[in-house]
């Protein structure tokens, strides 16, 4: 039997290669759209791919089931209550995939989504009982999935569901058998993800908040209660993954002239610069939207970017270093998100942009540390900032600077109009990440003077500045 494990940071989000080399077949489990590493660890392992799992409709990223399939001519399988409009291979609960003599027995396990499963693994060269399951979004280390990702009024019906799948198929399992789940941490679908990757039934059992012995609505409350927002783009994505995602094809750096960028600028495309705050400080286009290609990009973007809106990347300035593998990475970050309208890279540099006498700007979102922030607020006078705090209302209910006005970083686009782009703003969160993601919004959208409170209000306790509750 052969496993591997692949795990895309920030997003957090996990999938797997699981065959039988004897008998040359393999599976991949919940992919993601960037599908070459599948083939080159199948073809390294002499495993032809026959099977194509999702767990659930995933909506948190697009699936690359599609594009695996187009690449392989493998079949898809998903629960029947997942409802896709795609050519696929129905699963019901006690099926089971039988790749030689690796065994993939289907259990029905609803509570995250409707149509979730766990695989559970069998390798019949060893034994006849599980060696590992295949969890999804079903069963984290140190958490289950969110019920609330299908809508919040399907929330506490899904989390009833969730107990009864915990008591049923999870539970009753042997201590021993090995869990690899779908997400770990920087994933939204669950709310305490641990960095740690796999896990048993048995440490689970005795270690997982949402295991211990809780009657029903006890165990809804819990599930339903503290939510981080979630993820940007959920409606795009679960759309796209429901009709079937289009495949990508082989992604190769597009330049684009600045010259034919312009008639795209005026036509509605997005420049979305990904060069490092410095570079954005010292010199950038009037109007781009900026954030830093690391691996919190697929997570920023869809607070700030339309998802419909061609985009040209500026990736920064030439001559490029490794300029196939930057633009694959920022491409893929972008695909994983439902953002598939790349148009290319701007292929000269800003330098050229000022000899055609088209403008640029200096200056960016400010950092400010929470020190700062409260010597800003002392002053009183017109350099005191309006303080917006971009977390969730159960986050900010728990304490907030004094002062500070909720507007969760999910709502922030639909609501900048009710700020004024002339006052100075500052964005704060619990750590600074998701507020950077709300500054380079108001930046875009022409505010004067955004701080970005770096450290968040974690930095502004730690600081032993006072909360409000």
């Amino acid at each position: 039997m052969y496993l591997e494990q692949f795990f895309i940071e920030g997003l957090g989000c996990a999938s797997y290669l699981v065959g039988d080399e004897g008998a040359g077949l393999a599976a991949v489990v919940d992919p993601d759209r960037e599908v070459d590493k599948y083939l080159r660890a199948a073809a390294a392992h002499g495993l032809t791919i026959t099977h194509v799992i999702e767990t659930h409709l995933h909506a948190d990223h697009v699936s690359g089931s599609t594009e695996l399939r187009a690449r392989t001519g493998a079949d898809i399988y998903l629960h029947e209550a997942a409802g896709v409009a795609f050519p696929h291979r129905p699963l019901r609960a006690g099926d089971t995939l039988e790749l030689g003599n690796l065994h993939l027995a289907v259990r029905h396990t609803p509570g995250h989504t409707p149509d979730s499963i766990t695989l559970l693994v069998t390798d019949l060269n060893r034994a006849k009982e599980p060696w590992m399951a295949l969890t999804g979004d079903t069963l984290f280390v140190g958490d289950v999935g969110r019920p609330d990702l299908v809508g919040p009024d399907a929330a506490r019906g899904l989390a009833s569901q969730m107990y009864d799948t915990l008591q049923r198929e999870i539970l009753p399992l042997p201590d021993g058998v090995l869990v690899f789940p779908g997400h770990g941490a920087g994933s939204l679908c669950g709310k305490a993800l641990t960095p740690v990757r796999s896990t048993t039934i048995g440490y689970e059992r005795h270690h997982n908040p949402a295991l211990f012995p809780l009657a029903r609505e006890a165990f809804i409350d819990f599930a339903v209660a503290d939510l981080p927002e979630q993820p940007a783009n959920v409606r795009r994505i679960k759309g796209l993954n429901r009709r079937g995602p289009r495949p990508l094809g082989e992604v190769t750096p597009r330049p684009v002239a600045i010259r034919e960028s312009i008639a795209h600028f005026q036509g509605g495309a997005a420049l979305l610069d990904l060069r490092d705050a410095a570079a954005f400080r010292t010199a950038h286009i009037p109007g781009a939207i900026h954030l830093e290609l690391d691996d919190q990009l697929s997570n920023r973007v869809g607070f700030v970017l339309p998802p419909d809106a061609p985009i040209i990347l500026l990736l920064g300035e030439p001559p490029y270093t490794d300029l196939a593998a930057t633009y694959r990475r920022a491409v893929y970050a972008l695909a994983r998100v439902g953002y598939d309208e790349v148009v290319g890279y701007l292929a000269e540099g800003l330098d050229v942009w000022a000899e055609y006498g088209l403008p640029l700007a200096a200056g960016d979102v400010r950092e400010i540390t929470p020190a700062q922030l409260s010597e800003l607020l002392a002053a009183g006078d017109e350099s005191a900032p309006v303080v917006i705090d971009v977390r969730e209302p159960w986050e900010y209910a728990q304490g907030r600077v004094p002062g500070a006005r909720l507007i969760p970083l999910g709502e922030l686009l639909g609501r900048v109009g009710e700020l004024d782009a002339a006052r100075p703003t500052a964005l704060i969160c619990a750590t600074g990440s998701r507020s950077r993601s709300a500054a380079a919004l108001l930046g875009q959208q022409g505010f004067e003077t955004v701080y970005n409170v770096a450290g968040g209000t974690v930095g502004w306790m730690e600081g032993g500045l006072p909360l409000e509750r």
